[in-house]
């Protein structure tokens, strides 16, 4: 097969290589933008035809190229086959004479419509056909099927009706091949995914801690779980996938998001205190979702414990264990001292077996969004669970209302990897924004293909809030917001991931309250900055930030605008404080006990995990867990906890006044020189009217 270059065809016809182009992308056709770029080899004929056509080099070439079309059934350019259709029958190489048209008003075809069938059917040449269906959007080569709609389209057009008969059939074609994606022999056994599930500080993380030795409760602000997450383990030789769902009642929607993925529920209940409320709530998620559950009975090490209390409280709320002549799995554990995980872990993999759990590793990736965040360093990041076909870098991906190109792959050890199958978990990397918690994520053929998908739905979503807002313009927003008669605390969110500032909103609005109420003015991502600021003094709202940083800046003008910031790290902290302030209450007393000081001397960047700052503690003592405020030139920049101290090569607890010791701060890495540290402690009491 010949090679042909942009050049060529620009020399040929004495235009500039970027006009060749130009003309390229209008039919579809992309190159790189080069005058020595080389045209797809299986679209040369059907280029030299386009262009022949196209500065009109003469009947006689593009009746040549017509002729070696039809011999090799290749497709017709869109603009050239115009032209083309109108070479007139009975000259010597020309196209020969088709069908007559028909004299009825009727024509009788069976499916499939094939271009060629569909021609002589019409009694019009096949270039004619496909330089009409062009017209209509659709491009097909002469062997090719096109819609039953526009087929009765062309014949309308025609003057002409379509009957489909039925008893007319198409001749026999060879048998397609499967695609990956319709081949049930593609599928193969996949790891089962278990949520666990339950009331707060009945053991889920701690439990889950004992199977895989980590240690994932410790980095957590008030060793509560306040991220939804997955981690994967082995277990006689089998992957089981693990989903951790907060306990707190302020993520009931990531809790039912959970149950939503799964395969297997673990509700763990304790074994001293039995049912309560969010038990019953997660249970509910789980039968909703027509998920099995197995009850993990945890704590049986503790000396008031009473599994007999669980399996009642089972029998209670619809459940009905084996013990009890049910159907309901119960297990009886410890995450303490790891009696019982053995047979946690058999009975999950019994539950599997008995599901048939199948999926398609060879097919186009599938998966559903667990959590999303916007990372330094990274960008937008989102913790995705795989449900079938295999992800790979460099896959062009659409998820929610954002597209991009994976960059990077990065599994629950904290490893790169190159790609990820069915039941796995794995953080994306290269999205153009953070996308919702419970978005589904598909490949697309392209990156081009995914960014016109999400803009599409960006515009649907646009459309559809237009259609149901009352809300005229900027103006009627803040008047609305900003009516002395509508007594509301307005707040604007800031949070580290998604997940925490859709259960912050959630409970915010659960507040009990006949009087005053609190409305979300903006629910985002990332730190506290100027456009946050903006926007408080717009609409008089206080500014919220959750596990999130203050720009360089942003207090100067948040006391310029009289704008009000707050930051937590532990969402109990926000929500006093928020129903405090409705009831009309003083600022909870907060007992601050400052216990040490430091200074940062220098930096260190490290390989793997985020950078640790050298300190000097200039007085006091700090501590592992105490509470740190970082200052720039006195200016709050960070609030969170100590969580690791390193003197010279040693982990420790403490280091007194006087050392040197290198700090860790939960989730901030953007030290400086001269910042400094205050390290305190916190005594609440209630504040009295």
């Amino acid at each position: 097969m010949n090679k042909l270059y942009v050049k060529d065809l620009a020399k040929k016809y004495g235009v500039s290589f970027k006009e060749i182009i130009l003309e390229l992308n209008k039919q579809g056709i992309e190159t790189p933008k080069a005058e020595n770029s080389q045209i797809p080899e299986d679209m040369v004929e059907l280029v030299e035809l386009f262009f022949a056509d196209l500065y009109d080099q003469g009947e006689a070439a593009v009746s040549k190229l017509v002729e070696k079309d039809k011999r090799g059934a290749r497709k017709v350019p869109r603009r050239a086959a115009e032209n083309s259709g109108n070479v007139k029958s009975g000259k010597p190489g020309k196209t020969p004479t088709v069908a007559t048209v028909p004299q009825s008003g009727e024509i009788h075809l069976s499916p499939p419509f094939i271009v060629k069938n569909v021609a002589e059917a019409v009694g019009r040449r096949p270039n004619e056909v496909i330089t009409d269906l062009i017209k209509l959007g659709e491009l097909a080569g002469i062997n090719q099927a096109i819609s039953e709609s526009n087929v009765r389209k062309l014949c309308a057009g025609y003057g002409l009706e379509l009957v489909i008969d039925a008893a007319q059939k198409a001749p026999a074609a060879p048998p397609a091949k499967i695609k990956p994606e319709d081949d049930p022999a593609l599928l193969r056994e996949r790891p089962p995914v278990v949520t666990f599930m339950g009331h707060v500080d009945h053991g889920k993380t701690s439990l889950q801690d004992a199977v895989r030795h980590t240690h994932v409760t410790a980095g957590e602000a008030g060793a509560i779980t306040q991220h939804i997450g997955a981690s994967t383990v082995t277990f006689n030789g089998k992957m089981i996938t693990f989903i951790d769902t907060p306990g707190h009642a302020a993520f009931t929607s990531m809790r039912a998001r959970g149950a939503n993925v799964t395969d297997l529920v673990v509700l763990v209940v304790s074994a001293s205190e039995g049912f309560k409320p969010q038990t019953v709530e997660a249970m509910n998620h789980a039968l909703a979702a027509k998920v099995p559950i197995i009850v993990a009975i945890n704590k049986i090490d503790l000396p008031d414990a009473d599994p007999d209390k669980v399996l009642l409280h089972m029998q209670q709320n619809g459940l009905t264990s084996e013990d009890w002549g049910g159907t309901v799995g119960t297990v009886r554990v410890s995450a303490k001292t790891g009696e019982g995980l053995d047979n946690l872990l058999e009975r999950i993999l019994i539950e599997a077996e008995m599901l048939e759990l199948r999926a398609n590793p060879r097919r186009r990736a599938s998966g559903v969004v667990l959590e999303a965040q916007l990372e330094q360093g990274l960008g937008p990041t989102a913790s995705v669970l795989i449900q079938d076909g295999t992800l790979h870098v460099g896959d062009a991906v659409l998820c929610g209302e954002h597209y991009g190109k994976i960059r990077t792959l990065v599994n629950d050890k904290g490893e790169r990897v190159k790609s990820a199958g069915p039941s796995v978990p794995v953080k994306v990397v290269g999205l153009s924004g953070v996308p919702e918690a419970g978005d589904r994520l598909e490949i697309c053929a392209s990156e081009r293909e995914a960014r016109q998908l999400a803009d599409d739905r960006v515009a649907e979503k646009r459309g559809q809030m237009l259609a149901t807002s009352s809300i005229a313009s900027a103006e009627d927003l803040f008047s609305r917001l900003n009516r002395e008669d509508r007594n509301t605390l307005n707040i604007i969110i800031k949070s580290d991931v998604k997940g925490s500032g859709e259960a912050i909103a959630q409970s915010l609005d659960q507040l009990p309250s006949d009087k005053i109420k609190a409305e979300v003015v903006s629910n985002a991502v990332g730190p506290i900055s100027d456009s946050d600021i903006d926007l408080a003094a717009a609409t008089g709202a206080i500014v919220v930030g959750f596990h999130v940083r203050v720009n360089p800046g942003v207090n100067d003008l948040a006391k310029k605008r009289g704008v009000e910031i707050r930051l937590y790290s532990i969402i109990y902290e926000l929500l006093e404080d928020i129903t405090d302030a409705l009831a009309g209450k003083l600022e909870p007393e907060k007992r601050e006990k400052v216990i040490g000081t430091a200074r940062i001397l220098q930096i260190f960047e490290l390989s793997k995990g985020p950078k640790i700052c050298g300190c000097r503690v200039d007085s006091g003592v700090v501590k592992v867990g105490a509470k740190a405020r970082v200052r720039r030139s006195k200016e709050l920049i960070y609030n969170g906890e100590v969580v690791s101290l390193r003197h010279f090569r040693d982990d420790v607890r403490e280091v007194k006044a006087g050392l040197e010791c290198g700090i860790r701060l939960d989730n901030f890495a953007d030290f400086v020189e001269g910042d400094e540290i205050e390290i305190y402690e916190i005594e609440l009491k209630k504040a009295t009217l």
